[in-house]
């Protein structure tokens, strides 16, 4: 269980305006009294959790999260997409969102901040991911890390930092848990934002931006369900605010975005049976499920047999999928098979559920 005692890094992930979820987290936890010993940041991530460490303090942080609006972050760049056409640098200005993190951060360094927080970006040009705020990498101004850590490729423009320029670390990481294995803290606590598992309608009618920004959310997903996979230690806590029906740049749900934010945080911090007990590794909350095929639904395609895990799933001489062990335990890693099932045939249910049944 998370106790004041406890040192934990905390790992903010990137998702648009979903990211002030995190304002709820953070809320969450400063009243029960849990301070991580570190924040990683990744996006929007980055922006909360350097201000919150900065001295900018939650009630604060709540006022600014739902006021927000559009053109604080989001102007047309105009100007260079007339002149520049095709080599425009972003569809939008930079100055913006330059004007936004200066308002909440000023001129601080990364050595004023408490916690330590870490920012997460990509070299656009070498590929290499970059992390501010490490050793050798932190005497850079916070708000040049934080608006290349935004600087989601297409949207805005790449940052200037050291002769070197930088965009969102999302590209290659959007919840950089790696990380936290730096400070030899007892436990990770990752909050993602992320929404690929939700099923939308119409992307494709509502212009090339919002179709961009859905697949750069299926990619983001994709990753980070290969690098949970493979988590082992410190052992990670995975809070998951169900924010995925909101788009990433919805503004007129800001106060549903903390809202959420704050009740999944409370509600895990309320189950002390789910987190890993001293010593443990791996990824949690985990839960037992009874995983199942219906029949009639199946066309057997084989697609679980190529997105489960091996021998999860085999094929009957009728060629219908069938569960060869349908009692799991799960983590939050695990049962993305069942999205990429074309007919929707696959289910995963508490098991409980079925106990309960069998009791009536």
């Amino acid at each position: 269980m998370l106790t004041p005692d406890t040192s934990f890094t905390l790992v903010l992930g990137g998702g648009g305006m979903k990211g002030l979820a995190h304002v709820g987290v953070l809320q969450a936890l400063v009243e029960r009294g849990l301070r991580p010993s570190h924040i990683v940041g990744s996006s929007i991530g980055a922006l909360v959790g350097t201000a919150w460490a900065s001295g900018v303090g939650v009630a604060k942080l709540r006022d600014l999260a739902v006021t927000v609006r559009r053109r604080d972050i989001f102007r047309v760049a105009h100007a260079d997409m007339a002149l520049k056409r095709m080599s425009s640098p972003a569809l939008f200005r930079r100055e913006p969102l330059e004007e936004l993190i200066e308002s909440v951060l000023g001129d601080v360094r990364f050595s004023q901040l408490d916690p330590p927080v870490v920012v997460n970006t990509v070299d656009v040009n070498s590929g290499m991911q970059v992390f501010w705020g490490l050793k050798g990498l932190d005497d850079v101004p916070v708000g040049d890390a934080v608006f290349a850590s935004c600087a989601l490729p297409g949207y805005l423009p790449p940052r200037d930092i050291r002769g070197r320029y930088y965009v969102d670390g999302a590209v290659v990481d959007n919840m950089p848990v790696g990380v936290a294995r730096v400070f030899g803290s007892e436990l990770v606590v990752a909050v993602d934002i992320s929404a690929s598992s939700a099923l939308r309608e119409d992307t494709q009618e509502e212009g090339f931006a919002r179709v961009f920004a859905r697949a750069t959310e299926i990619a983001m997903n994709a990753l980070l369900e290969q690098r949970l996979k493979r988590w082992t230690t410190p052992p990670l806590f995975y809070v998951h605010p169900r924010v995925e029906h909101i788009g990433l740049f919805e503004f007129d749900r800001l106060r549903e975005l903390v809202d959420e934010g704050y009740r999944a945080t409370s509600a895990a911090l309320a189950r002390p049976d789910l987190w890993p007990a001293p010593g443990a590794s791996g990824v949690y909350p985990r839960r037992s499920v009874i995983v199942r095929v219906q029949r009639e639904r199946c066309i057997g395609c084989g697609a679980c047999l190529v997105h489960a895990p091996p021998g999860m799933f085999v094929l009957d001489p009728q060629g219908k999928a069938v569960v060869t062990s349908p009692e799991q335990v799960w983590d939050p890693a695990d049962g993305a098979f069942i999205r990429h099932c074309p007919t929707y045939a696959i289910t995963a249910r508490p098991e409980e559920r079925r106990s309960s049944r069998s009791d009536a």
